[in-house]
Formats: C-alpha cells, sequence, structure tokens
C-alpha cells in the first residue's frame, strides 16, 4: 500500500443534487457523507469535521441514466469554466428532460470542501439562460452568504459588499455569476470555489483516454518520482512489467499524411509546426514490447490512466470516471480501485465513478453507503438514483453481486426476457432464409 505524509489543505466533494437533465426528472441525490454504517472505517476521511468517503460506485442497467449523471456533474464543471465567454443572444446548450422541456426549471447545486472549509453552490436554468444563482460558505460551520442571484441581479453578503461590482456589466443571462465573480473581481472565497471546478474535479471518460495517454507518457518521461509510483503500482498489480523505455522527440508533420480536404494555407502552417513523436517500450523478465502497437487495450488504458490516477491520489483531487471498467479486466479494475481506497496522500482523495463490473459488489471493498444505482422509473422513463443503504432489509452478510444481477436492488430490466423463443420462431427463421 502506497503513503503519503498526511496535512495540507483538503478538497472534496459532499453531494450533488439536479434535476431535468437529460433522463433525470425528478431531483436526485448523491453524497459522499458518511452514514451510520460502522463498517470498512478505513474508506472513511475526516475532512472539516465531517467523515467523507474515498469513493462510491454506480450502478444501473444500460439506459437507466448513469452516464447522464456524470454529464450532469460536467455540464455544471464546464459552465463555470466557459460560460464567462459565452456572447449576446447565445443560449446555454443544456438538454432537459423530454417530459419537462426548456420551459421548466433545471435545477443544479453542488456541495464541497476547499481548504477545509465548506461551499455550497448552486444554479438555475429556464429557457436556456440562468434565473437563479447562489454560493455559500459555512466559516466556523456557519452559513454565510457569498452572493445570491436572481435573473441579472445579485446582492453580495454583508462581508462582501461593493466586491462585485465589477461584475455588473459582464454579468449576462447566459453566464454564471461564479464565472463573472472569478474572472473579475479578487474575492479569495470566490476564487477558491472556482479552483475547486478548475483543479481539483476531474472528469475521465473513455473518449479522453487518449489526451490522458500522451499526458501520462510525458509524466513518466519527466518525473522520476511519478515513474517509480507508476512501477510500484504495476508490480503491485502483477502486471509481470519490470520497467518501462520512453523517448519523445520533436519531428515535422509528413505531407502525406495530411487529409486531403484541407485547405493548401492550412496544410502549409500545420507543416511548419512540430510535434511529439512518442515511442514507448514495455519491458518484462524476458521480452520487451511496443506499448502502442503490441501491447493489449487493456495495458494501454492501464498506463493512460495511472498517472491521472496517481496525481489526484497524491494531490488530493476528486476523479469522476463514466465506465471506468472499459478495457480494463476486472481483476486490475479490482486492485486499481483498492489501491485508491487505501492509498493516504498528502490530502484526502476520492473515486467516484460508474461500472457494470459485479466483481467491485463486495463489501470488503466498499461500504453500503458507498454502493449507488440509477434506475428507469416505468411511469415517465425518468433517471432514480439510490444507495444500497437506503434499501431496507440487506443483510450485511448478503452476496450483492448475485442480489444486483438478481433485481433484488432493482436497476436491472427485462429480468424475464426470452430471446429463444423470440429467435426460433419459424417467422423470424423464414425471413432469415430468405435474406
Amino acid at each position: 500500500m502506497l503513503k503519503y505524509s498526511q496535512g495540507g489543505a483538503c478538497e472534496v466533494l459532499l453531494e450533488f443534487r439536479c434535476s431535468n437533465h437529460k433522463s433525470i426528472r425528478d431531483e436526485v441525490l448523491f453524497s459522499t457523507i458518511a452514514g451510520s454504517d460502522k463498517t470498512n472505517t478505513e474508506n472513511i476521511e475526516k475532512v472539516a469535521d465531517i467523515d467523507v468517503l474515498k469513493a462510491a460506485v454506480i450502478y444501473g442497467a444500460n439506459g437507466s441514466g448513469k452516464s447522464n449523471f456524470i454529464d450532469a456533474i460536467a455540464f455544471v464543471k464546464n459552465l463555470v469554466l466557459n460560460s464567462i465567454n459565452y456572447q449576446p443572444g447565445q443560449g446555454i446548450l443544456q438538454q432537459p428532460h423530454k417530459l419537462n422541456g426548456y420551459e421548466q426549471n433545471s435545477d443544479y447545486m453542488i456541495q464541497f470542501i476547499v481548504d477545509g472549509i465548506r461551499y455550497a453552490f448552486g444554479f438555475s436554468l429556464k429557457n436556456m439562460l440562468v434565473v437563479e444563482e447562489y454560493l455559500y460558505y459555512f466559516p466556523n460551520g456557519r452559513k454565510t452568504k457569498i452572493f445570491e442571484r436572481l435573473d441579472e441581479n445579485f446582492t453580495a453578503g454583508s462581508s462582501f459588499r461593493r466586491r462585485f461590482n465589477s461584475c455588473k456589466d459582464v454579468l449576462k443571462p447566459n453566464r454564471l455569476m461564479l464565472s463573472c465573480a472569478a474572472n473579475f473581481s479578487s474575492v479569495e472565497e470566490v476564487a477558491a470555489a472556482y479552483r475547486f471546478f478548475s483543479d481539483d474535479l476531474v472528469l475521465y471518460s473513455p473518449t479522453s483516454q487518449d489526451d490522458w495517454m500522451n499526458y501520462s507518457l510525458h509524466q513518466i518521461h519527466e518525473n522520476k518520482e511519478i515513474k517509480a509510483i507508476v512501477l510500484k503500482i504495476l508490480d503491485e498489480l502483477g502486471t509481470g512489467i519490470k520497467d518501462i523505455c520512453i523517448d519523445i522527440k520533436k519531428e515535422s508533420l509528413d505531407a502525406e499524411n495530411l487529409p486531403p480536404f484541407l485547405s493548401e494555407e492550412f496544410k502549409k502552417n500545420l507543416l511548419q509546426q512540430e510535434v511529439d513523436a512518442i515511442s514507448a517500450k514495455i519491458l518484462y523478465d524476458k521480452f520487451e514490447t511496443d506499448l502502442i502497437s503490441e501491447e493489449s487495450t487493456g495495458v494501454k488504458k492501464l498506463f493512460g490512466i495511472l498517472c491521472p490516477f496517481i496525481d489526484v491520489m497524491v494531490n488530493g483531487k476528486v476523479l469522476i470516471c463514466d465506465e471506468l471498467e472499459f478495457n480494463l479486466h476486472e481483476a486490475l479494475l479490482f486492485e486499481l480501485v483498492k489501491q485508491f481506497i487505501k492509498t493516504r496522500g498528502s490530502k484526502p482523495a476520492q473515486l467516484i465513478f460508474t461500472t457494470h463490473e459485479t466483481g467491485l459488489l463486495n463489501l470488503d471493498l466498499f461500504r453500503r453507503d458507498q454502493i449507488w444505482f440509477t434506475e428507469i422509473k416505468t411511469k415517465d422513463r425518468s433517471t432514480d438514483l439510490f444507495s444500497l443503504a437506503e434499501i431496507k432489509n440487506v443483510r450485511k452478510e448478503e452476496n450483492f453481486s448475485k442480489g444486483y444481477i438478481t433485481g433484488k436492488y432493482g436497476a436491472i430490466p427485462m429480468l424475464n426476457l426470452n430471446f429463444s423463443g423470440v429467435i426460433s420462431s419459424d417467422h423470424l427463421v423464414k425471413e432469415m432464409r430468405e435474406s
């Protein structure tokens, strides 16, 4: 188990709520505040006198809304960081539930801790514009207003009067006050809240895998300490990898490899630039392989995710992953999550992810309040979100993986679907023969 010295400021996610976002119609609530369960206390960090869970996993059938929940968090992060750049007349591109539409409010609320102080930030959208927004913090445990906003008008808390005057001309219906204040004021508490979204809230999806691989290879190449940690984790995961040799050179693009539809001027500009040419050799006991051309997709995924994992663990960030198991063997996934939970960095780190891998439904790894499910409500095809701790009459000694697969906790549709009866029908066989 890797260990790092304790101390330093803390950044963790406490709670996220949202409504009217894609398949999420009614408000759903996700929390990392530990419940009364006394098991697996090593999965808890004490942050600002709050017992916070180090990790959480979200299960659910395909189409039940797991990715939409992650998308809602990503939407909030992106709007905080980028709405300052929105131009007049430009609407906020958000997808409401089909039965609600843009005419009904879409609400988002997130609570988090930065530098040991709790913050609450939220906003509401209607007709693709911001209609309400607020930012509070809790110095000494007491709720204190930083600002409240209604349409294009805002009021500052008593400790922040006249601190946001520079925001009056830049605040627009399509811009968040937090985004404006972070760029046009010098309020320390606003900067801290903004930093949570810009630096401490890290999102990963299978589509970002290539970018993470490039980041990881550069880190291993440039940082001996990072490389040593990567090799130690690879050894603990039982991969058999002894070393990795990376060479990065600057090379010019080859004109023959450029797409033909590009303009000649654009091609000329590209050919004047240099790009990184990366080669990576994986060393085993008796042979070596080329990481890019010879290794499996699982090993490449492992290398792509390790350095971001290490960065999050060591620097105390919040990592949110959609489909963490993508291209990873279940045994590697289990050990990777286990390593994350057991690692103690200079600051607490959190891992929140969606998966279909039932091998992680293990109370040796997770507490009941760390296991979450998404389920589609039959009445309106909307997403419900709940934790295993909310389900009554669940015994600690149960086989949770079996219980999930058999639908005991919900979140699994079509358990009684009989494919054999459909496939063996004479009509279908006839159609297949004729085609």
